[in-house]
């Protein structure tokens, strides 16, 4: 069966990474939601996409050099402008306590991919354990070094490679760093590519999906997930599925 992940929250109709896409992907019927995490000047752990403001909050500047109570007073609706109302940063902690007790999977993407963040897989998995929501958490990020990081912390946590670029043997590459998933961008995801890693004992879980023909077809050749901006489309072209 494969899985319906709201990409950052129902970020196709609602503000992305913001609590209201994660309680309407959930309204939707998303198995999973998918989210991004980096750290505030002042350590604290926020969920955000991009390094810098400008796109989401019209603000100069990385996440990385505000702390949590400037970054708080920003307005993230971004393209939305006021539709919804004034749209905050949300910290992991606060969408933990909202979604701890809900049968949906989170995918933590780590953003280190520019910035290393020094310490953020031990403060993601202190923060997971807290919750003990290790059974219903994926990570992932393009810098596979956090991955192997956090391997190394916890073996037993779920970890995807985020990649976007065509790699040759993606099934062994993903093996050999004792990954459970890869994350590669949709055009790459043939028939022969989840076989590749399904022989390596992988599973895909693959982005960003979000027509009906490319959701069809990569249920029927077996990814394990399609992360997508549109969990409610998604929902009705996996159900004949399910």
């Amino acid at each position: 069966m494969t899985l319906n992940f709201a990409h950052r929250g129902f970020s196709g109709q609602f503000p992305e990474n913001t609590m209201l896409a994660f309680e309407k992907a959930v309204e939707a019927g998303a198995d999973g939601i998918e989210l991004d995490v980096q750290f505030s000047k002042d350590g604290e752990l926020v969920i955000m996409h991009d390094e810098t403001l400008n796109r989401t909050a019209g603000v100069d500047g990385f996440v990385k050099d505000y702390t949590l109570e400037q970054l708080k007073a920003m307005d993230v609706s971004g393209k939305w402008g006021d539709r919804y109302g004034s749209m905050e940063i949300p910290t992991l902690r606060e969408y933990f306590e909202h979604f701890k007790d809900l049968p949906v999977i989170t995918n933590i993407e780590l953003k280190t991919g520019i910035f290393p963040y020094p310490g953020i897989e031990e403060r993601t998995l202190e923060m997971i354990r807290e919750y003990e929501l290790e059974n219903k958490i994926i990570i992932s990020s393009f810098n596979h070094y956090s991955c192997l990081k956090m391997k190394e912390l916890d073996e037993k946590m779920p970890c995807g490679l985020l990649e976007e670029s065509w790699i040759v043997g993606a099934g062994k590459y993903g093996r050999k760093l004792g990954m459970d998933f890869l994350h590669p961008a949709y055009p790459m995801v043939t028939e022969s590519y989840v076989q590749d890693a399904a022989d390596h004992g992988l599973k895909v879980n693959t982005w960003t999906v979000n027509d009906w023909d490319s959701m069809e077809y990569f249920t029927k050749i077996g990814v394990n997930a399609i992360i997508g901006n549109f969990p409610d489309l998604a929902e009705k072209a996996l159900n004949p599925y399910r």
